[in-house]
């Protein structure tokens, strides 16, 4: 087996004297998608922002070891950071159009990416940044370049997002319910592109939700957080068809009434 692309051993995140993750681990392998699911404030998106470099001020990683295409990300520079960040791993976060810049058109933006940070000229970079449109699906790559984020529709807008993240060619993508503020249709579009790009160039997928339908739709293995803990993991089918864990039971007895059983598979061993 190959090495893993992204690697969390026993991470612990402080504020101060205050833990607030208590030792998630887990390993991504290329073209593998693990998921973590849980309620707000369950540390899902503080474990994903320390994998990133990009915790909030004030918070730490207080133990444990993340590394990163095999690099230890504690000792990275900052520097070495921005190197890292977006050609090795990548995010995409929820309500993309805050991380739209609402006065520049979505080619000045995703062109800017690739002469800064690929190298670029210009007009390769309109040629690639076409390419990266055309490639999460956007049915009208030349129209949609030249304009701003306000005249895209939510579904469009986090398809350039992800155009975004993937552009520099990364091994690892964070999608931070990125799914959450799309309605069901466009949701289950961005998905199936998220799908389509791991099998296309390997990607590997770290997917955060809260919502279990989105974790059995798309990934192979799942963390179950809840205040800052683990408290269930492993291969996805099998957790969710005979959960451990009483707060396990619990999201999935909430996610019955939306057809959660429509998308998972019976374990291989059943």
């Amino acid at each position: 087996m190959s090495e893993p692309v992204l690697s969390l051993r026993d991470v612990r995140i402080s504020q101060g004297a205050r833990e607030f993750v208590h030792g998630a681990s887990f390993d991504l392998y290329p073209g593998g998608v693990v998921g973590i699911v849980g309620e707000s404030g369950s540390g899902k998106t503080l474990t994903c922002r320390s994998a990133l470099g990009i915790l909030p001020d004030g918070f730490t990683v207080s133990g444990g070891s993340i590394t990163v295409a095999g690099q230890d990300i504690s000792a990275l520079s900052v520097k070495q950071w921005t190197t890292l960040r977006g050609t090795t791993i990548s995010a995409v976060f929820q309500d993309p159009a805050s991380y739209l810049n609402p006065s520049l058109t979505v080619g000045s933006q995703l062109g800017e990416v690739l002469r800064v940070k690929a190298g670029l000229r210009r007009r390769e970079a309109r040629t690639r940044g076409l390419e990266l449109l055309e490639a999460v699906h956007l049915r009208d790559p030349l129209k949609v370049y030249d304009q701003y984020p306000h005249e895209l529709s939510g579904g469009m807008q986090q398809r350039v997002l992800i155009a975004t993240a993937i552009s520099l060619g990364p091994r690892v993508l964070i999608a931070d319910e990125a799914t959450t503020a799309l309605d069901v249709t466009v949701q289950a579009e961005i998905l199936d592109l998220l799908s389509d790009l791991r099998e296309s160039t390997g990607l590997a997928l770290v997917v955060v939700s809260h919502d279990l339908a989105v974790i059995a739709q798309l990934c192979e293995q799942v963390l179950v957080m809840r205040s800052g803990e683990v408290v269930e993991q492993g291969p996805t089918a099998q957790v969710l068809h005979d959960p451990r864990h009483e707060y396990t039971r619990l999201l999935i007895g909430e996610h019955e009434q939306y057809g959660l059983d429509t998308f998972v598979e019976e374990p291989a061993d059943a």
